[in-house]
């Protein structure tokens, strides 16, 4: 049987499964048809108040926590008309988000953004996926039911210590919400210009009183042109399917949860394709011991495939636990613990295209001890260290050190210092170009020198809500960068034969500032407002003699992106979002700056029923987000019409 029947099957039987249990569950409108209203009626208190998890891995509130992290709320996206992941991280102000292709993305935190962008860690409720082909995640091949997502925690700067190496320049964290708060039964659809796409979600509870939903999702994207002419790239079909179960106790609450998906993406109208499929499972349990102490154990298991016609196929299974144990005494909140991940990597290599040996096992561990307490009233301190090994580097340390002074009720002042490192990959150590005039011999020939690059980062940030109507935050950051890949001239009498090779040979600094700001201009009317302003500066050791001019480095970075955005209720059943964004030129790719609009028009026709007019790039008929001139691909003016359905 094919993977992508099996799939199919696979989800077929989860929607048959939530039938089934529909008929004995008890469901109750927990998840509300307006909850996409509330988002501008919430005082700024409140959205100070959001919990957040992934700055110190426990529980604290927006407004305290000592770092540069922006959450994305599940009715922002709503409001936003994002029918994709990617898309919806555009809200984050301190993400470079720029679109590829059909279904590809570059997306990066503080610059360094590519498709193969290496510095940033993304999870799914708490699930790992980055791929260890390059440290870096395959966006065509992540997707989360929108309409489940609680929040997004998007943090800019090192999270090493909390969460491991690749940690360099930010986390995504994306947290779905519980299964108790998604009871009964949600269809969406929406189709024009370029793309269409359905949903289906229904939820309960059942006799034994725990909580569930199942949910299945597909899209299609049609090709995008390129601006040199010729035949437009071919697009993109994908479809994921799922289920979550909880249960909530006094002292204990569970969650499991699982996803399979499917997808296929053309490189052109007779050209060759890319196909993904994968599946997942997840378990969680946490224990509150007492009022000051709890456990969590996490575990999850993930299977991903890729073929990409006449270049290359891989198959990665990973098996990851997870133990955490956090306890509050005597005015410290200590959260330490540890975990194991193990991953079997297996290549089809390609004819030009090798990663030698082709399987390979992967593993890592870590311990870490992060704990948080007062140095005076108004004084909190965070220290925190993480060890990790990697079968390439051995064990690395990352440690950090946050300070936040609480200067009044309304304001913080806090400053932080951080290492961290990016281990090496598979496309650094095993990565081979074959010469195609010379079958034997390598245009590149690996890269057994290559070791963990290294950041050190320095941050000051203040966060200040003067009025009751106006709050914003500022960051200061610099990084020092050391050991980032460089392409080298091979030696004479290489072996194997290769022109060049992969080293640690680069250094940077990255410097900047992000700002935003929330504006309650009326009632009923939110205004949003962020930018950043950074500079990449990378260069080489001495001893380098890497001759690309650093492309294949860095350098190809954005000086400067802003959004500004409106939510506006226009009445008790209409709404208006806007959303205005700059984007400065690349150097590199010549690729000039631009400014676009997305807009979207809803009207809630009933309290379960609302449709929707969405438009993207509204300010030009085409243009291009990332690439080299001549073979970029163009993104579209688009309109397309939403609705979504609650019963």
């Amino acid at each position: 049987m094919s993977s992508s029947s099996l799939l199919a099957r696979t989800g077929i039987a989860l929607l048959s499964c939530a039938c089934a249990c529909a008929a004995q569950a008890h469901a109750r409108p927990v998840d509300p048809p307006g909850q996409a209203v509330a988002l501008v009626d919430y005082s700024l208190e409140q959205l100070s108040d959001i919990v957040v998890t992934s700055v110190s891995r426990q529980d604290e509130a927006l407004g305290r926590a000592p770092a540069s992290v922006y959450v994305i709320q599940g009715a922002e996206i709503a409001r936003s008309g994002a029918t994709t992941l990617p898309e919806a991280l555009r809200l984050a102000p301190n993400l470079q988000v720029a679109r590829i292709g059909a279904g590809s993305y570059a997306i990066s935190a503080r610059g360094f953004v590519s498709p193969l962008a290496n510095k940033l860690l993304v999870m799914v409720d708490g699930r790992s996926v980055y791929s260890p082909l390059f440290s870096g995640v395959f966006w065509e091949m992540q997707d989360v039911a929108l309409e489940d997502v609680d929040r997004i925690e998007v943090v800019s700067g090192a999270g090493g210590t909390a969460w491991g190496t690749n940690a360099v320049n930010g986390v995504i964290n994306i947290i779905t919400r519980s299964a108790a708060e998604t009871h009964g039964g949600l269809a969406t659809a929406h189709a024009g210009a370029g793309e269409k796409g359905a949903s289906v979600r229904y939820g309960g509870q059942l006799a034994g009183g725990a909580h569930w939903r199942a949910y299945a999702r597909g899209m299609d994207v049609e090709g995008l042109a390129f601006d040199g002419g010729g035949p437009g790239a071919g697009g993109m079909r994908r479809q994921q399917a799922g289920f979550r179960l909880d249960r909530e106790a006094e002292a204990l609450d569970l969650t499991f949860s699982g996803d399979v998906h499917d997808g296929r993406q053309r490189a052109g109208a007779d050209q060759a394709r890319t196909e993904t499929s994968g599946a997942n499972l997840l378990g969680r349990v946490e224990h509150r011991l007492d009022e000051n102490q709890s456990v969590r154990l996490q575990a999850w298991i993930d299977h991903a495939r890729r073929d990409q016609q006449g270049v290359g196929a891989q198959r990665l299974d990973t098996v990851d636990v997870e133990a955490q144990h956090l306890l509050r005494l005597d005015g410290h909140s200590l959260a330490w613990g540890g975990g194991y991940r193990y991953s079997r990597d297996r290549i089809d290599n390609g004819p030009l295209l090798r990663f030698t040996p082709a399987r390979r096992s992967l593993r890592w561990s870590h311990l870490f001890v992060q704990d948080e307490f007062k140095l005076a009233r108004d004084l909190r301190a965070s220290a925190g260290v993480r060890i990790e090994h990697n079968v390439y580097t051995g064990s690395e340390v990352l440690p950090s050190l946050r300070l936040a002074w609480d200067v009044d009720a309304r304001s913080m002042l806090w400053t932080a210092l951080s290492r961290t490192v990016r281990a090496p990959s598979r496309l650094d150590r095993d990565f081979y170009v074959v010469d195609p005039l010379d079958p034997n011999a390598y245009l590149v020939g690996g890269g057994a020198d290559v070791v963990a690059e290294t950041a050190r980062v320095a941050e000051l940030g203040y966060r200040a809500q003067p009025t009751p109507a106006l709050s914003w935050s500022a960051t200061v950051f610099y990084t020092d960068f050391e050991r980032l890949r460089t392409l080298e001239r091979a030696s004479v009498g290489a072996i194997p034969p290769a022109a060049y090779v992969l080293q640690s040979l680069g250094k940077g600094a990255l410097r900047g500032v992000e700002l935003w700001a929330n504006w309650q201009a009326a009632r009923g009317w939110r205004l949003h407002a962020g930018a950043v302003v950074q500079d990449v500066d990378v260069g080489r050791e001495p001893a380098s003699r890497d001759s690309t001019g650093l492309s294949f480095l860095a350098g190809n970075d954005l000086r400067m992106t802003w959004t500004v955005r409106s939510a506006h209720d226009l009445g008790p059943h209409l709404r208006a979002d806007l959303a205005l964004r700059y984007v400065a030129s690349m150097p590199q790719a010549a690729l000039p700056s631009y400014h676009e609009l997305d807009a979207r028009l809803a009207w809630q026709v009933r309290p379960d029923l609302e449709i929707a007019l969405v438009g993207r790039n509204l300010l030009h008929r085409r243009h291009a987000e990332y690439g080299a001139a001549g073979s970029r691909q163009l993104i579209e003016r688009s309109v397309f019409a939403s609705a979504a359905l609650r019963f």
